[in-house]
């Protein structure tokens, strides 16, 4: 158990805490995950492209080729009288021949070191395969060494075969069945894989396959950790979804408050329309 958790620091990511998802390896040796890499750079004002992009490489294939991200970062406003200095850039009087390209710096979160990432910036670094492989393989390991038991078997408990969201437990095949009977409600609960820990159903991005966090008051829709740092929503506003799931709840509150305060007017009116029907009827 010492060395499995030893291990499992290797795996973790730096910056998120989480084990690797499809890892970025940085010229120090030092690995860092696509999301993460991405939120760093657009941290320090830098302008990155969509992470889901496809790269050119024509010796790139679907399952091998690695993300390719910013291409050119934008000048801080401290740094912008250096670099016109510098040459980076063209304003009047100046020849277009002159111009330098600006390298992209990307501080190292383990060693604590800036970087240089180039001109091409995250699209310079490739996807450390190895290190995402070594990670899938630890995550079966841990499910396959830690059995889950059935929780409604009586001693001996049989192993747990399927789990359902909805009732937050883990049965074996009969057990399922008993408490999930044909022609009732729970006969359409969806069975998933057993586990210890179950969590809620979370909505799904349709476009990344990924859980929303964040909630885009711009264009008034949820969005993932990969939707946030898109292009697209560069300068909007986003808040988490808990935040913005109380202002709207709140909002909605005051709104039937209101409604209901107007009940009684709203049915008096009413009556009284309808005396007035009566009467011109008569």
């Amino acid at each position: 158990q010492t060395s499995m958790k030893n291990m499992e620091r290797e795996l973790v990511c730096p910056v998120c805490k989480e084990m690797y998802k499809q890892p970025l390896a940085l010229p120090c040796a030092h690995n860092v995950c696509h999301v993460c890499a991405s939120e760093v750079l657009l941290q320090h004002g830098y302008l990155c492209c969509d992470p889901t992009s496809e790269p050119s490489s024509p010796a790139a294939t679907p399952a091998t080729r690695s993300p390719r991200l910013g291409r050119r970062a934008i000048p801080k406003p401290d740094r912008l009288d250096r670099l016109l200095k510098s040459g980076f850039g063209t304003y009047p009087g100046r020849k277009r021949g002159t111009v330098h390209p600006q390298t992209i710096s990307f501080p190292c979160p383990a060693c604590q070191r800036d970087v240089d990432l180039g001109e091409r910036g995250l699209g310079s670094l490739f996807r450390n395969l190895t290190l995402e492989r070594v990670v899938e393989r630890y995550r079966q390991t841990i499910n396959i060494s830690a059995a889950i038991m059935c929780q409604f078997c009586k001693p001996p408990q049989l192993e747990a075969t399927k789990g359902c969201t909805e009732c937050k437990s883990s049965f074996c095949n009969e057990c399922f069945k008993l408490y999930h009977p044909w022609g009732t409600q729970k006969a359409q609960h969806e069975p998933t894989p057993p586990t210890l820990t179950f969590r809620p159903k979370g909505l799904m991005c349709p476009e990344h396959k990924e859980e929303v966090t964040h909630y885009c008051k711009t264009c008034q829709r949820l969005v993932c950790q990969l939707c946030r740092v898109r292009r697209t929503h560069t300068s909007h506003k986003i808040t988490p979804v808990l935040s913005a799931y109380q202002a709207l709840r709140e909002k909605l509150t005051k709104s039937l408050a209101y409604i209901l305060s107007s009940q009684d007017m709203v049915q008096t009116q009413i009556a009284e329309l309808e005396e007035t029907v009566k009467h011109t009827e008569v």
